[in-house]
C-alpha cells in the first residue's frame, strides 16, 4: 500500500509515517518512480508504534526492541529495557491518579458553596473579560 493509504488506515500523518521510516521503525520499500509501498502488516506496526510513543518510548527504545518484537522472541537485555518502561509507566499512572483525586477534591469542595473554594473569582476578572488562570492553592498565576 501506499504511504497516503498506510495514513488513512491508521489514523496517522504522511509526516508522521515519514518520520518513522527516517528512525528505521517502519521499513518501506520504493518503488522505479520513488513511491514507498508498505506491506499490510504495517498498519500493525504504526499501531505498535504509535502506542510505544503513546507510553513515552524514544525512537531509540523502539528500534531497540522492535527486532524482539519482529522474532517474536525477547533476550533478558529487552526484558530489562521492557520491565524498566513498565515501572516508568507504572509510577506515572500512580501521578496521574494522583492528580485526578486531587481534581475530585476540588471540585467536591467547590460545589459546597461554604467551602469558600472558586477557581474563578468574578472579584479577578480584568478588562476584556480575561480570567487570570488560578493554581490549586488559590494564588494567581500570570
Amino acid at each position: 500500500m501506499r504511504i497516503g493509504e498506510l495514513a488513512a488506515k491508521t489514523g496517522v500523518s504522511v509526516r508522521a509515517l515519514c518520520y518513522y521510516e527516517e528512525q528505521h521503525l517502519l521499513p518501506a520499500t520504493r518503488t522505479g518512480g520513488g513511491q514507498r509501498h508498505y506491506p499490510e502488516q504495517a498498519v500493525d506496526r504504526v499501531h505498535l508504534i504509535q502506542t510505544l510513543y503513546a507510553a513515552g518510548l524514544s525512537s531509540k527504545t523502539i528500534l531497540d526492541l522492535l527486532p524482539c518484537v519482529d522474532a517474536k522472541v525477547n533476550t533478558p537485555e529487552s526484558r530489562a529495557v521492557l520491565r524498566a518502561e513498565r515501572d516508568r509507566i507504572e509510577r506515572r499512572v500512580a501521578e496521574l491518579v494522583a492528580a485526578r483525586d486531587r481534581l475530585d477534591a476540588v471540585i467536591a469542595s467547590s460545589e459546597d458553596p461554604a467551602s469558600g473554594c472558586a477557581l474563578i473569582d468574578p472579584d479577578d476578572r480584568r478588562a476584556g473579560d480575561r480570567v487570570r488562570d488560578r493554581s490549586a492553592s488559590g494564588a494567581v498565576i500570570r
